[in-house]
């Protein structure tokens, strides 16, 4: 199982900034994941060309199962997450973006500015989720019981969560 988490950050990929999105990402995966799996992290720029090009690299040639951006997703003319998406899923979800924008309202009355959302391509799911740690957690919270059935779905590997912190649904087999 190889997960990629990608922070997309004008001020981050040139060192200005510290990235703490990426990390949130990460500390919450492995608190809630209790197969094995690889993590893979990547600082890009803002911008559909940048974007664009390091999630096709992520689906096609490094075959990552999930993909989890983190920023560019507002109404600012450099978040540009996606449109760069929209150029590479082959399927948008948009129940992802949905429930992400719900429960964020929960916490924040902007987050109807969010323009989140979720895709596959082949056997990549790529999430979008904003770009504060706390709304991170709260994001991943919202969605992933859907996300290890979604991965069985496209055929991507296989994961299981700790059912005290997300209790993944799978339907009951035919």
């Amino acid at each position: 199982m190889l997960i990629a988490i990608v922070t997309i950050s004008d001020r981050a990929s040139r060192g200005q900034y510290e990235d703490v999105s990426g990390p949130a990402i990460e500390t919450w995966l492995r608190e809630v994941i209790v197969t094995p799996f690889e993590i893979v992290r990547q600082i890009v720029p803002d911008g559909v060309v940048p974007v664009r090009d390091v999630l096709l690299a992520l689906c096609d040639e490094q075959h990552a199962d999930l993909i989890l951006t983190t920023g560019g997703t507002g109404p600012a003319p450099r978040d540009q997450t996606p449109e760069a998406m929209r150029e590479v899923v082959t399927s948008e979800l948009p129940g992802f973006g949905e429930q992400l924008r719900r429960a964020s309202l929960e916490q924040t009355p902007t987050a109807i500015l969010s323009r989140q959302m979720a895709g596959t391509r082949g056997t990549s799911l790529i999430i979008n989720l904003p770009g504060k740690p706390v709304s991170i957690r709260f994001s991943l919270d919202a969605v992933f019981a859907a996300v290890p059935y979604c991965l069985d779905l496209i055929g991507a590997g296989r994961i299981e969560t700790d059912p005290a912190r997300v209790k993944t649904f799978r339907p009951a087999s035919s």
